[in-house]
C-alpha cells in the first residue's frame, strides 16, 4: 500500500466532485433552453486495493480507492418521448384540419345577414314583388341586379376557396421543403454523433438538438425511430445514429433518414382536369426518394390519417391514379374540391332551372325571354361561371315576367314561377331544393368544424399531458439543481479536508519522527 495512497482517494473526489459541480452549472445555465434535457454525472467506485492476480497482495479484504466520474449522461425516458410524438402527430393532423375549415367557414359566412342564402332570399323576394307589379320598370330592375348579386356570391365564394386550395398547396410545398430540410438536419448530427462516440464521449447536447429535430418531424408524419451503434470504444450507453422510418397504411415502412443520408420528399402536381369539380388543383401524393435510391410513391390513400401533411392534402384534394401513376378522371377527393364541387352544382341547378322557367315566358313587349344567367365561354354553369346575361343586364325589359299564353301581356305569371324555383326539386341537388340543399352543405360543415375542434382541443391536451411527463423527467429544476450544488460542494470540501488530513498526517511522519529530544 502506498504511503501517498489517501491522497489519491482524496484527490479523486476532488475531481468527481468538480465535475459533477460543472455539470449542476450546465444544467442551470440551460434552464430555459428548448429542447435542453438535464444531465448527471454517473459517479462509480473505482477499484479496490490490491486488485486481482496472482501478483496481487493479500491483505484481509479490498481497500477502497475513492470514486470517479464514470459518464456524464442527459436524462431522458424513451418511451414517453415515443408517446409525445405520437400524440404531436396527431395534433398536427387535427390543428391544420381545423385552420382549413375555419377559412371555409369565413368564406361561406353562413347564417349571416351577408351569405349566400341572404342573397338567395333577396332574390327569390324580389321575383314576388315584380309577380304583384310586372309592368314596374323598378321591380325589374331590382330582379336584374339581386340576380347578379347572387352570381356575384356565387363568384366570390368560388374565387375565395380558390384561392385558400392555392395557398394550402404553397404550404404542402413549404411543408416538403421543411421536411427536407429537418431530415438534413438529422442526417448531419448523425454523422457528427458518430465521429465522437467511438471515442468514449456521450455527445449530450447533440442529442438534445437531434431529438428535437424528431419532435419537430413527428408533427408532419407518423414516423417510427431506431438506433444503431457507432462502434469503436462507444459507451454501452451511447445512443448511436438514428434511423428515422415513415410509417404507411399498408404497413410499408419508408426510410427517411439512415445514419448521414436522407431521403428527398417532393409534390406530384396533377396536371388533370376533373370535370367533377371544374378545376385543375390537386395532386397525385408524394414522391419519396430514399437514402438507397428507391423511389416510393406515397398516395394519398396510403397515408395514415395523422400529420400536418396528410391534413394538408385531405384539404388541398388529391386524384386517384392507375398503375401506370396516371390520373384517373372524376377521383378527385379532398375538403376543398368537395367544397366546390358542391357550390359548382347549386350554381349548375340554379342556373339551369332559372333559364328553363325563363325561356317559358314571356318579356314585356310578349317576345319568348332568353337565358336569365349565362356562362362565360362554352361549358356548364360552375360557381365560378354564372353570370346574369349581358342582354338583361343591358334592358331589363327582357325579363320574361309572362307567362307564354299571349293573354294578359305582362301578367307576372312566370315571375312567380321564377320565384317557385326555390322550391322545385333538381335531380342535379339528388332532389333536393336549392335551398335545402345548401343547408345540408353548411350544416355538414358546421359539423366538421366541430370535431375538428374537438380533435384539437383533445390532442392538445393528451400532447400537454405527456409534455409535462416528459418535462417532470428531463426539465431542470433549479430548485433541485441548488440542492445538488450544496450536496457536490460539501461532498468537495470533505475531500478537501481529507486531503489536509492526510498531508498532517504525512507531515507528522516525515518531519516529526526521529527527533525525540530534540
Amino acid at each position: 500500500m502506498s504511503t501517498f495512497m489517501g491522497l489519491e482517494t482524496s484527490k479523486r473526489g476532488l475531481f468527481t466532485q468538480q465535475s459533477a459541480l460543472y455539470t449542476t452549472g450546465h444544467n442551470i445555465s440551460n434552464a430555459n433552453t428548448l429542447g435542453y434535457s438535464r444531465q448527471r454525472v454517473n459517479m462509480e467506485a473505482t477499484a479496490g486495493f490490491p486488485g486481482t492476480g496472482l501478483s496481487a497482495g493479500t491483505m484481509p479484504g479490498f481497500l477502497g480507492t475513492g470514486v470517479q466520474a464514470g459518464s456524464i449522461q442527459r436524462v431522458r425516458d424513451g418511451f414517453v418521448d415515443q408517446q409525445y410524438r405520437q400524440e404531436s402527430n396527431k395534433l398536427g393532423y387535427w390543428d391544420s384540419q381545423t385552420k382549413a375549415i375555419s377559412q371555409m367557414e369565413d368564406v361561406l359566412n353562413e347564417p349571416s345577414a351577408y351569405g349566400l342564402q341572404k342573397s338567395l332570399s333577396e332574390f327569390w323576394q324580389s321575383l314576388q314583388d315584380l309577380a304583384v307589379n310586372p309592368e314596374n320598370g323598378g321591380a325589374r330592375a331590382v330582379v336584374v341586379q339581386r340576380g347578379q348579386t347572387v352570381a356575384d356570391s356565387f363568384n366570390h365564394m368560388h374565387k375565395s376557396l380558390t384561392e385558400i386550395q392555392t395557398n394550402l398547396g404553397t404550404e404542402i410545398d413549404i411543408s416538403a421543403g421543411q421536411v427536407n430540410s429537418i431530415l438534413k438536419q438529422i442526417s448531419e448530427l448523425n454523422d457528427q454523433i458518430q465521429k465522437v462516440e467511438p471515442n468514449g464521449y456521450l455527445p449530450n447536447d447533440l442529442y438534445d438538438a437531434r431529438d428535437a429535430l424528431v419532435d419537430e418531424l413527428s408533427g408532419y408524419f407518423p414516423i417510427e425511430t431506431s438506433y444503431e451503434k457507432s462502434g469503436g470504444r462507444a459507451s454501452a450507453i451511447a445512443e448511436g445514429s438514428v434511423t428515422v422510418t415513415l410509417k404507411l397504411k399498408d404497413g410499408t415502412k419508408v426510410e427517411l433518414v439512415n445514419r448521414s443520408e436522407h431521403a428527398k420528399l417532393e409534390t406530384n402536381p396533377s396536371s388533370l382536369h376533373d370535370v367533377s369539380t371544374n378545376e385543375n388543383n390537386s395532386i397525385t401524393g408524394l414522391k419519396i426518394t430514399q437514402p438507397n435510391g428507391t423511389i416510393v410513391d406515397a398516395k394519398h390513400s396510403n397515408l395514415l390519417d395523422v400529420g400536418k401533411v396528410k391534413s394538408l392534402m385531405n384539404s388541398y384534394g388529391t386524384v386517384d391514379t392507375d398503375t401506370n401513376g396516371v390520373p384517373i378522371p372524376n377521383t378527385t377527393k379532398g375538403l376543398y374540391p368537395k367544397m366546390i364541387a358542391e357550390l359548382n352544382k347549386m350554381a349548375a341547378a340554379f342556373g339551369d332551372q332559372m333559364n328553363i322557367v325563363h325561356t317559358s315566358g314571356t318579356d314585356i313587349n310578349g317576345v319568348k325571354g332568353g337565358n336569365f344567367f349565362d356562362t362565360k365561354g362554352p361549358g356548364p354553369f360552375t360557381a365560378g361561371n354564372i353570370f346574369v346575361s349581358e342582354a338583361l343586364m343591358k334592358d331589363s325589359n327582357l325579363l320574361a315576367a309572362s307567362d307564354s299564353t299571349g293573354a294578359e301581356e305582362g301578367n307576372g305569371k312566370n315571375a312567380k314561377n321564377l320565384a317557385n324555383v326555390q322550391f322545385a326539386a333538381s335531380t342535379i341537388l339528388g332532389g333536393s331544393t336549392l335551398q335545402t340543399y345548401f343547408q345540408g352543405v353548411i350544416g355538414q360543415l358546421g359539423v366538421d368544424g366541430q370535431q375538428a375542434e374537438r380533435m384539437t382541443f383533445n390532442s392538445a391536451t393528451l400532447l400537454g399531458a405527456v409534455e409535462h411527463r416528459r418535462a417532470s423527467i428531463s426539465s431542470v429544476s433549479l430548485d433541485e439543481e441548488m440542492t445538488d450544488m450544496i450536496r457536490f460542494q460539501q461532498a468537495y470540501n470533505a475531500s478537501a479536508r481529507m486531503i489536509t488530513v492526510v498531508d498532517e498526517t504525512l507531515d507528522k511522519i516525515i518531519n516529526g519522527m526521529g527527533r525525540v529530544g530534540m
